[in-house]
């Protein structure tokens, strides 16, 4: 079929994709039911858990990124569609150089090549929501052009309403965890990739926030070249974080810290965080034949966050440090956690104490610290799972998700680079006399600066 007939028919596929993508989902979630109503064997998860992924696989687009969010929150799915999510690759099949000339000129106009020094039709790379385009400005810059798939506003939509049934089945085959709040984050930000206007401001905030820290490298973003739907950086050179698991133990080190920094830095001094630490969002730069530090290069999925919730992170940090009962509860209180009696905190706590482990230990460690890296976190969630099963439900506040989500995902990095590092001192380093009176007027002026409003 050309291409003008694709586009011709639009409505056409958002229903072919949302017929496909209930169909397929619930075709799994079907047997999965059977199984536990029914008393299937274990044995078949792992089937149904492949069946899923390729199903989801085969969809490409926002189901995609979707798939890979489930796949990050601790103990929502069964460990093999954990699995099996964890391995799908936002790998979208890119658009033709027919297709993303009609697509350029849709942004930028009729006259749009000529505002580039070059542009490269063929994509550098594609993902869930789009692909990026290498180009050269009219003075020599090196660019990232990201393009926009069209019509992904419905297809988002659609995706999300599945979600929504796949939540729906989720709360009445395990009521022990209540997953509206997750369900509300993930739909929150998944539309907000969708703006890539928002993105901009993103990346100039960070660009703003991480300026003093030579380790992060963050793209100048090109407003001039830039719509919602196209996003002009500066391209950085860098080679991936895996090709430097190998490296000396102080290069890796070198890279694990970058990475702890380019994380925390903006948490600790604005408030936000980027809620997406995968391997593809950032690459190693290098000077003088050795790896400084880290680029970051997608920034989408981030997170601005009220002061007071960096307050709760910092009040559960300290009060897990003096065991301070007190204070642990203060901090879930703030986070947004309702009937908080003393089991329930409890539970809570193992959880707590295993995202916060490395950084209450004043020494220099691994992540994992001596457990084999695909143990790691399995002992402290099935624990989690088992307790709040015969206590549940709990309603995961809808701010957590995402803070969840960036601490496990770069705590994956670690272990990828099997850095050893005083994790407990680089914490301090970023909250040293914190306080939220400064935090608030510090997030106020960056924000501001970055044309974004402050949080509710």
């Amino acid at each position: 079929m050309a291409e003008t007939d694709r586009e011709a028919n639009r409505f056409t596929a958002r229903a072919s994709r949302y017929a496909s993508v209930g169909a397929n989902v619930g075709g799994v979630a079907a047997r999965m039911a059977a199984a536990r109503l029914f008393g299937g064997k274990d044995g078949a998860a792992p089937t149904n858990a492949a069946a899923l992924a390729q199903a989801l696989g085969g969809l490409k687009g926002p189901i995609m990124k979707v798939a890979q969010l489930l796949a990050t929150v601790p103990d929502l799915l069964p460990p093999e569609y954990a699995a099996e999510l964890q391995k799908l690759q936002a790998d979208a099949p890119p658009m033709g150089a027919a297709f993303v000339k009609r697509r350029m000129m849709a942004e930028l106009g009729s006259d749009w090549q000529s505002r580039f020094g070059s542009f490269d039709l063929k994509p550098a790379a594609a993902a869930s929501l789009g692909q990026v385009h290498r180009a050269v400005s009219l003075d020599g810059t090196p660019l990232a052009c990201k393009l926009q798939y069209p019509d992904m506003q419905s297809a988002v939509e659609a995706d999300l309403k599945q979600l929504q049934v796949a939540f729906a089945f989720h709360r009445r085959m395990n009521s022990w965890l209540d997953t509206t709040e997750i369900a509300k984050e993930i739909g929150a930000r998944v539309r907000e990739e969708l703006d890539y206007e928002r993105e901009a401001k993103h990346a100039s905030l960070y660009g703003n926030v991480l300026r003093d820290i030579g380790s992060v490298r963050v793209p100048k973003v090109h407003p001039d070249l830039s719509t919602k739907r196209l996003l002009t950086l500066g391209w950085l050179d860098g080679e991936r974080i895996l090709d430097f698991a190998g490296a000396p133990i102080e290069i890796r080190n070198r890279i694990a810290q970058a990475m702890f920094r380019a994380w925390w830095h903006p948490f600790s001094r604005a408030a936000v965080i980027h809620g997406d630490p995968h391997l593809g969002n950032y690459t190693v730069f290098s000077e003088g034949g050795e790896a400084q530090g880290i680029n970051l290069l997608d920034y989408g999925c981030v997170r601005i966050f009220h002061p007071r919730f960096v307050g709760g992170v910092v009040d559960l940090y300290r009060g897990l440090l003096t065991n301070d009962r007190d204070r642990i509860v203060h901090a879930y209180q703030v986070w947004g956690f309702k009937r908080l009696d003393n089991a329930t905190i409890d539970i809570l706590n193992i959880w707590a104490r295993f995202i916060y482990g490395p950084l209450l230990e004043d020494r220099t460690r691994t992540v994992a610290d001596g457990i084999e890296p695909g143990a790691y976190g399995r002992r402290e969630a099935f624990s989690v799972h088992q307790a709040l099963k015969e206590r549940g439900p709990v309603t995961v506040p809808q701010e957590f998700v995402f803070m969840d989500r960036a601490a496990v995902g770069l705590g994956a990095v670690f272990l990828h680079l099997r850095s050893e590092l005083n994790y407990h001192r680089l914490f301090e380093a970023e909250i040293e006399r914190f306080s939220l009176d400064t935090l608030t007027a510090r997030q106020g002026e960056a924000l501001a600066a970055a044309g974004l409003p402050l949080p509710e």
